[in-house]
């Protein structure tokens, strides 16, 4: 599969050291039964518009699945048009698009104070400073022009290209949920000894929680303890807590039977009107559903990269990318900025052994408290 960042990022452009390695494909069993990925087909032929053009878009639904709350505002209509990138870029006073290379696919940078943004022609996979993300529609090129879905301007690229960088104040409230928990909520299991992802869990929320509050933060953990807490209830402790920030810590498995898949992955709710990164067979994921997490789209996302940069680069381990998904019941429901990180697979040996070292679960904490200083 044909990797933006591996092959471009960091040999032509040398603006930053590091590169994305390639994903593996199957979700965790404690998030899907099947672990099915659904990648997107490429998108019908658009008619060029330009920058600021709008169509009619469908109706919005408004799932009723989680209650809003005071802080929920639902997003206006979907945006449904494609845009010229070279318009956009115009109209957002950035330099224009630059070609890196024409094989195996035609690549661009744009770049920003903030970063660089690279992307392909025909992939939903793009890099952020040479981490991994993903697109909700692949780039089309029309007439010799590089033309990206309405949505992937407003949720992907402004967030990340026009908009300064996060910064925390002190005295803030942050909500640490270590995954899982109690007898009937235990998690994976280590491939090693059979330990529990719910011990991990809690040991590294309860080595970061000293940290931040090191650096200001008031914290609060969902659990301190191994009982069963429903996600549910989790979204329900966020909110009456006043969190301005909420992070799930996990661990993650996959059933390959080599056990390769290895890996940091990052997620965070997809915006209305794209499609999710990675689906799953049992949950409906309509493109049109809000929820009350869709407000923070932005943040979400700049806070995903951030806590991901930080993390590939403290643990040297893979990036599998930052993923934009909707079945995820304790960050969908968030009334505030909400990522879930997936921190290494327990089904890798490898990697198991990294995990069971307390020194790797503080290395993990250390990363988190310093991307959120």
């Amino acid at each position: 599969m044909f990797k933006p960042a591996a092959i471009f990022f960091c040999s032509a452009l040398l603006f930053l050291a590091g590169c994305a390695t390639p994903p593996n494909e199957p979700l965790p069993p404690d998030w899907s039964g099947t672990n099915e990925v659904h990648r997107m087909q490429k998108p019908p032929p658009a008619k060029p518009v330009t920058a600021g053009a709008k169509n009619t878009p469908p109706p919005v639904l408004h799932t009723n699945l989680v209650p809003a709350t005071n802080h929920f505002q639902p997003p206006s209509a979907p945006i449904s048009t494609w845009t010229s990138l070279n318009h956009w870029t115009v109209a957002q006073k950035l330099n224009p698009p630059h070609l890196l290379a024409k094989s195996p696919l035609t690549t661009y940078a744009v770049s920003s104070a903030q970063g660089v943004l690279v992307l392909a022609i025909g992939s939903r996979e793009a890099t952020w400073n040479g981490v991994e993300i993903h697109l909700g529609f692949a780039p089309e090129m029309i007439d010799d022009d590089v033309f990206l879905h309405g949505l992937d301007l407003q949720k992907n690229l402004e967030p990340l290209l026009c908009e300064p960088p996060l910064t925390f104040g002190t005295n803030r409230v942050i909500v640490i949920d270590p995954g899982h928990g109690g007898r009937a909520n235990p998690g994976t299991h280590s491939v090693l000894d059979g330990r529990l992802e719910k011990e991990f869990t809690l040991d590294t929320a309860l080595r970061l929680k000293p940290l931040l509050e090191a650096n200001g933060w008031k914290v609060f953990l969902t659990r301190t303890t191994d009982v069963d807490f429903a996600n549910s209830n989790r979204v329900t402790f966020a909110t009456a807590h006043h969190a301005d920030l909420f992070i799930s810590l996990h661990f993650n498995a996959t059933d390959d039977r080599s056990q390769q898949t290895r890996g940091i992955e990052t997620y965070c709710i997809t915006p209305t009107g794209l499609p999710s990164s990675k689906k799953r067979s049992d949950y409906p994921d309509p493109p049109s559903a809000v929820w009350p997490n869709n407000a923070f789209d932005a943040q979400n996302l700049r806070l995903a990269v951030k806590l991901h940069s930080a993390l590939i680069r403290a643990t040297g381990l893979d990036d599998r990318g930052v993923c934009r998904v909707r079945y995820m019941t304790v960050v969908r429901g968030q009334n505030c900025p909400a990522v879930l990180i997936e921190n290494g697979y327990l089904s890798n040996p490898t990697e198991a052994k990294r995990i069971e070292n307390p020194d790797y679960r503080q290395k993990l904490a250390a990363a988190i408290a310093a991307a959120l200083k």
